[in-house]
């Protein structure tokens, strides 16, 4: 609770998102992108120019070091966010600690109004980042400033102080499955899945908050994701499905009690769909259902006829 009270002075904003495809890439058709991508580009995106502090004008960085393909996915982000008019966008290709920790990265990232980053290997976002000079700044900058960090994917899940680094959704509800490590620690007191719906990863979230009872689980859909300030509240973005996973009012389970491998139960698990526009305050844990959405869908399918992937 102490840790949640810090967060809550907290200045800057977060946005997390479940993802488009693997490669962190998201705008060419032979990257097997989802039909509703745009939503993703000229949805998602946008809310990031328009969070970010000076607008479109605004100095966005993009760190692709959990992708595989850094530069190829660098430069699709650079061409999508220049598509929306934000045309204040650089690539900070960290590559290894060394380079966290230089005075050239340091200083990009003094200059930055927000920070996005990609999809990819979670577990080398944090194995490369975490306690670097970058991260200390990153923190005091989400704490301390006007400050927008945004994660797609692997970007995201590493956000919270608990991450989810390996468990395949087919087993995820028999013992030892699933394997949590510390993340960048932007956000406590949740732990988030990505991919969420397509890959059916929802009894590994229900295994990361039975084991983590005290933690709300958020389970990010495909071109989906939350606004996040204070470090509290949560209002959904996108076109799909937000799932929260409370472990609080949990009963009963006998995950203790059965050997690796076995399947486990669990009684009184408590779960939560949000869609766009709907809000979630952590602290109170309450959801709010905005049931008047018709017009918001009506404006996005306009944009997306009126804006093609290019």
């Amino acid at each position: 609770m102490l840790l949640l009270i810090k967060f809550m002075d907290t200045r800057g904003k977060l946005i997390i998102i479940g993802g488009a495809v693997d490669k962190g890439s998201f705008t060419e058709k032979q990257f097997n992108v989802p039909n509703n991508i745009n939503f993703f580009e000229h949805g998602i995106l946008k809310r990031i120019i328009t969070e970010s502090r000076y607008g479109a004008a605004s100095r966005i960085e993009v760190i692709p070091t959990a992708s595989s393909m850094p530069i190829e996915v660098g430069d699709e982000y650079i061409k999508a966010f220049s598509s929306l008019d934000a045309p204040n966008v650089g690539v900070i290709n960290i590559q290894s600690r060394s380079e966290a920790n230089s005075e050239d990265v340091v200083k990009r990232l003094q200059k930055a109004d927000t920070v996005m980053f990609t999809g990819g290997d979670q577990l080398r976002l944090t194995t490369i980042l975490a306690a670097t000079e970058f991260h200390k700044l990153l923190m005091a900058k989400y704490l301390h400033e006007d400050f927008l960090m945004a994660g797609t994917s692997a970007g995201a899940m590493a956000c919270s102080a608990n991450m989810i680094y390996q468990g395949s959704s087919k087993e995820a509800l028999t013992k030892g499955e699933v394997k949590i490590t510390g993340g960048l620690g932007l956000i406590d007191d949740v732990i988030i899945d990505t991919h969420f719906v397509q890959r059916g990863r929802i009894g590994r979230l229900f295994q990361a908050v039975v084991s983590n009872p005290g933690l709300l689980g958020i389970g990010l859909g495909e071109d989906t994701g939350l606004l996040i300030t204070k470090g509290n509240c949560m209002e959904a973005l996108g076109s799909g499905l937000v799932i929260l996973v409370d472990g609080r009012r949990i009963s009963d389970t006998n995950i203790t009690d059965v050997p690796l491998g076995a399947p486990i139960s669990i009684e009184n698990l408590v779960v939560h769909v949000m869609s766009i526009m709907d809000t979630y305050n952590i602290s109170e844990s309450r959801l709010d259902i905005i049931k008047t959405k018709k017009a918001i869908y009506d404006r996005e399918v306009t944009e997306d006829k009126a804006l093609p992937i290019k």
